[in-house]
């Protein structure tokens, strides 16, 4: 047998490829490096896509879902919720309430810090909800705290600060007095609105939440890293009292609009979760065994806001035909494709009624008719002295999902009325600043229930904070002032039942579907959870 020939040339060679492949792999190998339980540090870190540039990382000034997914993880109330749901101590050890419901009295843990190492008190929650009262705040969801005495008047300039019914009478004591009985009122104190901030650090900088180096905060993780429009980074906080239970050593952001190539991350091992899917991926996700899905309850309705303000679209017959003219079975089946019930109302399922479910109880509350849909078109339009829609355009937020589905809406617009539409997408951010500035005709817009009552979900109220519609009725406005005003849950939800029905009858908003929360977490990360009314949990995840 002939001998082969091998150089000291080629050995050296081979080497050097055994040596690269060892140091190399694949690329899913080396991102699970990079980010997970094998780094050069041993870190445990957690990669995920946060959609869109957050426009504060403040409690009192957040207002959307790309805020509070990295709120819920750096802060904490009095109180939070489990993966059932369940309402339990926070930062707040127990609470009593009066027999009258009116006065909250809660102690709070001892030896609470913020992130920088301060001392955490009650002052720093009485400070905070006054804070985002404040007028001068201009605080979007100040009206969650007008159930506080006097909370109302405050942020109205119709009363003084010091009547606002919460009070530190001692560091570890908060006595919360509400204007009224509230059901859903220890709910609200899991919300980002009812979040501490430090006192100090927020006198000393006003600006402190929108830089990583200065923010502080008292939840399980902290804001360490944000680079603007690009990615976020939290880590671990030593300094929160339940920290060893604390399993990630940090959680990356990245900030990308496109859900695709989100999804291509994801698939290459570069995000450990991903969520929102693509349409289509959710499609094939809904009908396969993938252990890596997750079907999550959801809390949500997707819709779009008419611009009331605008001819003709003050006008409710031609509200009613636009609404009345979509097939909201083909989107959710063949569009969104992500298990989505099509709604015939605002309030989704998962919400307990005096008996039952609230929104099962509602039903269909209107009903697709084309032909009934020409008929009011041309009757509304002849009312506003036309003779046909003047163009206009939908105004979205930049996801594939969204793009699809207003795709869908113009081309039914187009089949069943004639009606031609643009599109118009935009960064989320800059949607949500148009909408308060009135300066569209039609927005794609969703809504996560804050709480798990009817009553998160009425968002119509006169000159309301997310009326985007600016519409006004006040039939509807005495229907939520009585349902706020009594402790009895069947007159409660009987009020919001009919609240609910003197708005869809007159349409300032074109309900889409009530939504589902369809996601993917890798096989090696455990501890993740989906709340009903928030964005996947990983607080108390692991990573492997």
């Amino acid at each position: 047998m002939k001998k082969s020939k091998f150089s000291v040339l080629a050995l050296l060679m081979a080497i050097m490829l055994m040596l690269a492949a060892c140091n190399g792999g694949s690329k899913e190998t080396s991102n699970e490096k990079e980010g997970g339980s094998g780094d050069s540090s041993g870190s445990k870190v957690l990669n995920v896509n946060n959609s869109s540039e957050p426009g504060s990382l403040h409690p009192a000034n957040a207002q959307g879902t790309h805020e509070s997914w990295i709120l819920e993880h750096t802060f904490e109330g009095l109180t939070k919720k489990t993966e059932e749901g369940k309402i339990v101590p926070g930062s707040a050890e127990s609470w009593e309430i009066s027999e009258d419901g009116l006065t909250w009295t809660f102690k709070l843990k001892d030896g609470l810090k913020w992130s920088n190492g301060d001392p955490l008190t009650a002052n720093d929650f009485e400070y905070a909800w006054k804070y985002a009262l404040k007028p001068e705040t201009a605080a979007d969801y100040a009206y969650q705290l007008y159930y506080l005495k006097g909370g109302e008047a405050y942020n109205s300039k119709k009363g003084k600060e010091e009547d606002v019914g919460v009070k530190a009478t001692d560091e570890h004591t908060l006595v919360v007095t509400l204007e009224q009985p509230t059901p859903y009122f220890l709910d609200l104190t899991s919300f980002y609105t009812f979040y501490p901030i430090n006192k100090k650090v927020q006198e000393e900088n006003p600006k402190w939440a929108l830089d990583a180096k200065t923010h502080v905060s008292n939840g399980p993780f902290k804001l360490t890293e944000w680079k603007h429009k690009e990615s976020l980074k939290i880590e671990k906080n030593e300094n929160y009292y339940d920290k060893d239970k604390i399993k990630l050593d940090a959680v990356n952001f990245a900030l990308i609009e496109d859900e695709n190539t989100a999804w291509q991350m994801y698939q290459s091992g570069e995000l450990d979760l991903a969520y929102p899917l693509p349409v289509d991926i959710q499609g094939q996700m809904v009908n396969s065994d993938d252990k890596e899905f997750n079907m999550g309850k959801e809390l949500a309705v997707y819709y779009y806001n008419f611009n009331t303000e605008v001819k003709p679209f003050n006008n409710a017959k031609v509200r009613k035909a636009l609404s009345m003219a979509i097939e909201r079975q083909k989107i959710t089946e063949n569009v969104a494709q992500g298990g989505q019930k099509p709604a015939f109302g605002v309030v989704p399922p998962g919400i307990p009624d005096a008996s039952g479910d609230f929104q099962e109880n509602t039903g269909n509350l209107f009903k697709e008719d084309v032909t009934e849909a020409k008929k009011l078109l041309k009757e509304g339009l002849a009312e506003e002295g036309m003779k046909e829609l003047p163009e206009f355009s939908i105004l979205y937020n930049t996801l594939d999902s969204h793009k699809k589905i207003a795709e869908a809406v113009q081309g039914m617009w187009r089949d069943n009325l004639g009606v031609e539409v643009t599109l118009e997408n935009a960064e989320f951010q800059v949607k949500l600043d148009r909408e308060k500035a009135g300066d569209f005709e039609i927005s794609r817009a969703g809504w996560v229930g804050d709480y798990v009552d009817p009553m998160t979900f009425m968002l119509w109220e006169t000159d309301g904070a997310y009326n985007d519609a600016g519409w006004s009725n006040k039939e509807y406005d005495n229907l939520l002032k009585e349902a706020k005003s009594t402790m009895d849950p069947k007159e409660r939800m009987d009020a919001l039942h009919k609240a609910e029905k003197v708005m869809i009858d007159e349409m300032p908003i074109l309900p889409v579907y009530f939504y589902t929360k369809p996601y993917m977490v890798k096989s090696n990360v455990t501890g993740v959870f989906a709340p009903i009314n928030a964005y996947p949990n990983f607080i108390y995840a692991d990573k492997k």
